[in-house]
């Protein structure tokens, strides 16, 4: 393994997110630290309400008065983003440059077809139209869905959709990719091949993945494995499954 491949990506020390105060107050997360390395793909796990989604989304600066965490800080590849602040004024750029999501419903426009689909997000960080074709054609092909490049999502069966998705998501080279719940729609078959992927994504790409689960049956594909209940990690360095 090389040097690289140990770096850590990701970073949280003491992070907590409280809605309300008082009474009233509830703790979505409390002083919670995680730390993932690249090549790592690790999952998140516990009930309903647990802060799994919550930590989710503040890995992936997703900002607004719901979001932003109450305290603590967020590294993300080497760069301190958060402390007690948000301190990047441009998120959106650094989630176009950084990170990418695969979400359990596919959430692909249904006016583009596969190709454009992934090559909106190059144009959107500034790629040329030529450019954004040629490297969503290499994606799709190193994902082993472009004979379907031209078909509207409509027409791809969920295990294609999904791959298209991973595919958008991967268009910018990101060293962080998050995934919520992102086999929930797919057979078991295809749950463990969209795994798969995943494992072989992290290393190849050298990015780190932090996906939110519930399937038991692919467990023994993450490296890590974290617990969350009530807000707090159970076990503060993940077990191996």
């Amino acid at each position: 393994m090389s040097d690289d491949s140990r770096r850590v990506i990701v970073d949280i020390k003491g992070v907590a997110k409280h809605y309300g105060d008082g009474d009233a107050r509830v703790d979505a997360l409390r002083n919670l630290d995680l730390s993932v390395h690249a090549g790592e793909v690790v999952a998140l796990l516990g009930p309903s309400g647990s802060g799994k989604t919550t930590l989710l989304n503040i890995i992936g600066c997703i900002i607004g008065c719901i979001i932003d965490p109450s305290e603590g800080q967020v590294s993300l590849d080497g760069e301190m983003v958060f402390d007690g602040k948000w301190l990047r004024g441009d998120l959106r750029r650094l989630r176009l440059d950084k990170i990418g999501f695969i979400f359990q419903a596919h959430n692909l426009l249904p006016f583009l077809n596969a190709t454009d689909n992934v090559a909106l997000v190059l144009q959107l960080a500034g790629k040329t139209a030529a450019q954004a074709q040629a490297r969503a054609q290499e994606l799709l092909d190193y994902l082993e869905v472009r004979h379907r490049a031209r078909a509207m999502p409509a027409l791809l069966s969920g295990g294609e959709a999904q791959r298209v998705a991973i595919a958008r998501a991967l268009a910018n080279s990101p060293r962080i990719i998050l995934a919520d719940e992102p086999t929930a729609a797919l057979e078991s078959m295809r749950a463990g091949i969209v795994k798969d992927l995943l494992r072989k994504l992290a290393s190849e790409q050298d990015a780190c993945i932090i996906a939110v689960t519930h399937d038991e049956n692919i467990l023994d594909r993450f490296d890590r494995l974290f617990h969350l209940r009530d807000g707090r990690l159970e076990n503060d360095k993940g077990d191996k499954p």
